[in-house]
Parts: C-alpha cells; sequence; structure tokens
C-alpha cells in the first residue's frame, strides 16, 4: 500500500467535513490505515474549512507537510488556490468551479483572480487538474447538497477503490432519505472525470 494524502478545501456550509468523513472511511474499508483532521475558520457558515486525510499501513499523525499532498479537492476555485502551498508537481487537483466570492471582494476591498490565472496557477504547480461546475450539475440533477459528494466522485476516478466501499461509506455518513441522490451525484462525478 502507498501512503496518499488528500487535503479537502472549502467553506463552512458545503460539507467539507462530511466530505472527509467519507474519505477516512473508503481508507479503512479498503485496508488502509486512515488518519483524518478537520480545520474550521471563525465562523461556522461562510469561514475556511479544511480537511486532511492519510491512508497509509500506518499512520501516526493526521497532518501532512506542505508539498506532499497527492490530492487536493476543492469545494470553491478561491478555496482551492489558496491550498497551492501544500501540494507538488506530483499532485492531482478536482475542483468545483462555481465562485462564492469571499466577504473582502463581496465589499470591493479586494478582486477575485481571473478563471484563467487561477486555472493557470494549479496547473503550473499540479501533475493534473480537473474542474466542473459541480455545483450547476447538482442542482440538475435536483439537489444541491450533493456537491460535496459529487467531487468525491470525481477524485474516486482517480483511486483504484471499488465503488461498493465508496456507497457503504456513503451510507455511513448521509441520512438515509439522502442516500440515492448522493449515490447518483457520486456516480455522476466519477463520469465527468
Amino acid at each position: 500500500m502507498n501512503n496518499l494524502n488528500f487535503l479537502i478545501s472549502g467553506f463552512g456550509g458545503q460539507g467539507t467535513v462530511l466530505a472527509g468523513d467519507i474519505m477516512a472511511e473508503v481508507g479503512m474499508l479498503a485496508g488502509y490505515d486512515a488518519k483524518k483532521s478537520d480545520v474550521l475558520g471563525l465562523a461556522i457558515r461562510g469561514g475556511s474549512v479544511t480537511s486532511q486525510i492519510r491512508w497509509d499501513e500506518r499512520v501516526d499523525a493526521p497532518l501532512s507537510m506542505p508539498g506532499d499532498i497527492d490530492f487536493l479537492f476543492g469545494f470553491e476555485p478561491l478555496e482551492t488556490l489558496r491550498q497551492l502551498g501544500h501540494i507538488s508537481s506530483k499532485s492531482v487537483v478536482v475542483y468545483n468551479e462555481y465562485k462564492v466570492p469571499p466577504v473582502t471582494v463581496a465589499s470591493g476591498l479586494a478582486t477575485y483572480p481571473a478563471d484563467e490565472e487561477l486555472a493557470k496557477a494549479l496547473r503550473d504547480t499540479a501533475r493534473y487538474v480537473y474542474s466542473f461546475n459541480a455545483t450547476q450539475k447538482a442542482v440538475e440533477l435536483g439537489n444541491v447538497k450533493t456537491v460535496n459528494v459529487m467531487l468525491l466522485g470525481a477524485l474516486a476516478s482517480q483511486l483504484d477503490v471499488s465503488y461498493e466501499i465508496w456507497e457503504t461509506a456513503i451510507k455511513k455518513f448521509v441520512p438515509e432519505k439522502a442516500y440515492t441522490a448522493n449515490v447518483e451525484a457520486f456516480r455522476t462525478g466519477h463520469e465527468m472525470a
């Protein structure tokens, strides 16, 4: 088994912690030792949130060193870009293109980076960058709350873990009434990647 380091980046209310819980569970079900650590921003809703997950034969600490993240996935472009120091030329980045400008941009104190500038910074650092508007796709599927699991599906396309393991982990962490919508979102993200 190889050491795998994941970083999920978003803001409060997007399901970052839930996605991290699913990732840690998938790691354990796939036979890895898995550890997870969350960092919540100053605000429960709207503050930056990250989850780091590590899979290996033995994991002693949940946090990776800067530059050691193998897979970065972000729920918002700017939140993804903020994690640039954690990735390297070996990293895979998957992010949602849907923008949610932070307060500093909305108030005119800062400007949001241009799409191409943001994408170029990620492409210049990572081995592979994949993005799509997961928010729009989730709305088309009928449930915007499945964006996080849709992005997990896109990330899962890069990992050698069975659908059954992913679906078991999703079932453990999402409410029963939302299970079918989340599995559909997961499969859609997997197919889009």
